[in-house]
């Protein structure tokens, strides 16, 4: 059966990614200082303005204003025609974390000596086969437009791009095999004197031809480029960013569940970020161990209790043996505790912000530990087939 999947993917600078990356920047410099920090960070951005606040717990001496401006700067909102740049105005509103909330992280349920899950919620990773990356085929391709729209824009190839720009790719698949691209959208923000159609023709002949593999594109590939005819005013000065709001993008696309948790600002105490990456980790394994062709957990967590309340698998009929015999691999391998995984990822440390822009998950231009599978729990898995 055929059918159409559509996944986006936006720049570093959109206005929703400049606040995740502001508030990511953040968290790294707390836990580089003190690795205990709490943070649940949130930061909001529009015309000449940036607003940081939240939960900070720390022992860490860091400017937030500062550091803020750092990330706009190497963003590339360096010019007041721009309509925000680095000049912005920053305020702040900090507050520590919760005592009530504090008393179940610190102490879980179960054992005292152990942390407790930050928050209630469910969380979920996925990994598929159709890419290299082992992700969804469609966030995969948007994702390259937009990174090579960031690439040309910062080498100075394209000169006339400005750092704001969203993707869009619909893939056409039989059954579960990606056929063919159907249509590609892209939207670049842009210096005011270039011609539409000069625009145009250089993005498909620059940014959209060199991203996409040509055996997936054919005579009735559509493309929509800068649909609405001009888009010069971008960023926060065209629209009010905030943290968290691309959580889609961040994750799968739209191609696998989302529990609905976002993961910037958030210290490795926030399950709603730590069990997706671990979760994504084990998800990644399984796939390419052999055992599934595609793959999504999903973990249920409750405020201060240690140990998820409910761990499942779905293969969608693609195991070679049965998720049973999977789900008991995962619990043989893998600690699911908030201290387990921040242990087994090495999450004390600053590698937030690489992952704060084009996604979480299947990034081959940053080093992310969630990313790195185990190769001898993957052999482990494999002797099962």
């Amino acid at each position: 059966m055929k059918r159409l999947f559509t996944s986006e993917s936006i720049t570093n600078g959109h206005p929703d990614k400049v606040c995740d990356q502001i508030a990511d920047a953040i968290l790294d410099k707390l836990i580089s200082s003190d690795p205990m920090s709490r943070s649940a960070c949130e930061v909001t951005a529009e015309p000449g303005a940036v607003h940081i606040m939240g939960e900070i717990t720390t022992k860490a001496d860091v400017d937030y204003i500062k550091t803020a401006r750092q990330v706009i700067r190497s963003i590339g909102y360096t010019k007041p025609e721009y309509g925000f740049d680095d000049s912005a105005e920053i305020t702040c509103s900090i507050h520590r974390q919760s005592p009530d909330i504090a008393m179940g992280v610190n102490s879980s349920y179960e054992d005292s000596s152990t942390l407790g899950a930050g928050d209630q919620g469910m969380m979920f990773g996925y990994a598929t086969d159709e890419s290299e990356e082992c992700m969804p085929l469609a966030l995969s391709l948007s994702r390259r437009l937009t990174m090579a729209l960031r690439d040309s824009r910062t080498a100075g190839t394209l000169p006339f791009l400005r750092p704001d720009g969203k993707s869009q790719v619909t893939i056409e698949y039989d059954g579960r095999t990606p056929k063919r691209i159907d249509t590609v959208v892209l939207s670049a923000q842009h210096d005011e004197d270039i011609e539409l159609e000069d625009l145009r023709h250089q993005i498909l002949e620059g940014i959209i031809k060199p991203s996409l593999p040509e055996n997936l594109i054919d005579s009735n590939t559509r493309y929509f480029i800068n649909p609405t005819g001009r888009f010069v005013l971008g960023g926060p000065a065209a629209d009010t960013g905030l943290t968290g709001r691309k959580i889609i993008a961040d994750t799968y696309g739209g191609y696998a569940h989302h529990g609905g948790g976002a993961f910037s600002g958030k210290d490795p105490t926030k399950v709603d970020r730590t069990a997706s990456l671990a979760l994504r980790n084990i998800a990644k394994t399984i796939v390419l161990s052999g055992a599934a062709s595609e793959c999504e957990l999903q973990a249920a967590y409750a405020i201060g209790v240690a140990e998820p309340v409910s761990l499942a698998v779905f293969t969608y009929g693609t195991a070679r043996i049965s998720e049973e015999r999977i789900l008991g691999w995962i619990k043989a391998n893998y600690d699911l505790r908030p201290e387990g995984m921040i242990a087994r990822y090495d999450l004390r440390r600053p590698v937030y912000l690489d992952s704060a822009s084009f996604g979480a998950f299947g990034r081959s231009d940053v080093t992310l530990p969630w990313e790195i599978v185990d190769r001898k729990a993957m052999e482990e898995l494999s002797a099962l087939l």
